[in-house]
C-alpha cells in the first residue's frame, strides 16, 4: 500500500499559536511532500523538555481536518502527558479541500452502497494518497530531534480509522493503534479495511465503538473487529457516532500510553 518514497520530504515547519485554552502547549505548523503533493499538518509538543517524545498520529473523520474542534480534547491532554501529537489534513479535507471533489467524496462515504463509479475511483485515489501521506508524516517528523521515531502510535476516528486500517499494517514503525468508530464496507473490496487489518498483528490494537452509532452499522464495526488478529481489544460505549464520552478517550490514551511507555 505504501509507495516507495523517492522524493525528498522537504519538511517545512514553524512555530504556531498555542491552542485556545492550552497556552502551556507548544504548537508547530508543518508541511511536507508526498507523491507530488504538499501535506499540511499540526504538531503539539509537551509543555516542557526537549524530548525525544513518543509520537501519536491522530487523525480526523470525514469532513474534518487537522484543526477539527473534536481533536482538541484528545490531543491536548495527551501532549500534557508527554507525547508529541501530530495531525494532517487528509486529501480533500481542510487546506486540501476542493469544493466539487470534496462534495462527491462525502456523498460517496455517506451512501457507499449507492456509490457511483466516479465516487469509487475518487475514494480509491484518496485512500492510496492518504496511506502514503501518513507514512511520509512519520518520515518527515522523524527528522526532528524532539521526535522519537522508534515510538510511534496511530489513533483516529471514523474515516481516519478506516484509512488507518489500510496504513498501519504496512508501516512497521507503528507500535500500537486505537481505532474509534470505524468499520468495513467503504470503497472497493480491495481497499476494504477487512482485507488489510490482519496484517497489523502481532502489534496491539484497540477498537472503540459507539452502541448507538448512526453512521457505522454495528455489523460493519464487528466485521472489522473479526478481521483483525490478536492481540486486540474491543470496547463499546453508549454513544452516537460523534459523541463518544470522555471515558472512551481515556481508554484510548491508557492503551496507547502502555505500549509507548508514556506516563499514564
Amino acid at each position: 500500500m505504501i509507495d516507495a518514497a523517492s522524493e525528498p520530504v522537504a519538511l517545512w515547519i514553524r512555530d504556531a499559536a498555542a491552542p485556545v485554552g492550552a497556552p502551556d502547549l507548544r504548537a508547530r505548523r508543518f508541511e511536507y511532500s508526498s507523491r507530488g503533493d504538499r501535506v499540511p499538518g499540526l504538531l503539539l509538543l509537551p509543555p516542557a523538555g526537549s524530548g525525544p517524545f513518543p509520537l501519536v498520529l491522530l487523525q480526523h473523520g470525514a469532513g474534518g481536518s487537522k484543526d477539527a474542534e473534536y481533536l482538541g480534547p484528545v490531543r491536548e491532554p495527551w501532549a500534557r502527558r508527554g507525547v508529541a501529537v501530530a495531525s494532517i489534513d487528509f486529501p480533500l479535507h481542510g487546506e486540501r479541500a476542493s469544493a466539487k471533489l470534496s462534495e462527491l467524496l462525502l456523498a460517496t462515504l455517506a451512501t457507499p452502497q449507492r456509490a457511483r463509479g466516479d465516487g469509487l475511483a475518487l475514494f480509491t485515489e484518496l485512500a492510496r494518497q492518504a496511506v502514503n501521506d501518513l507514512a511520509r508524516a512519520v518520515d518527515a517528523l522523524g527528522e526532528l530531534p524532539e521526535i522519537d521515531s522508534g515510538r510511534v502510535a496511530y489513533a483516529a476516528f471514523s474515516l481516519g480509522a478506516m484509512l488507518g486500517s489500510l496504513y498501519i499494517p504496512y508501516d512497521a514503525r507503528v507500535r500500537a493503534a486505537a481505532l474509534a468508530v470505524g468499520g468495513a464496507g467503504i470503497g472497493p473490496s480491495a481497499l476494504d479495511p477487512t482485507s488489510h487489518i490482519a496484517g497489523f498483528a502481532p502489534r496491539p490494537l484497540l477498537f472503540v465503538n459507539a452502541s448507538r452509532d448512526e453512521r457505522i452499522p454495528r455489523s460493519a464495526a464487528e466485521a472489522l473487529h473479526a478481521a483483525a488478529r490478536d492481540p486486540k481489544e474491543v470496547v463499546w460505549f453508549d454513544a452516537g457516532h460523534s459523541d463518544l464520552p470522555g471515558r472512551a478517550l481515556k481508554a484510548m490514551w491508557a492503551f496507547l500510553a502502555q505500549h509507548l511507555g508514556a506516563a499514564d
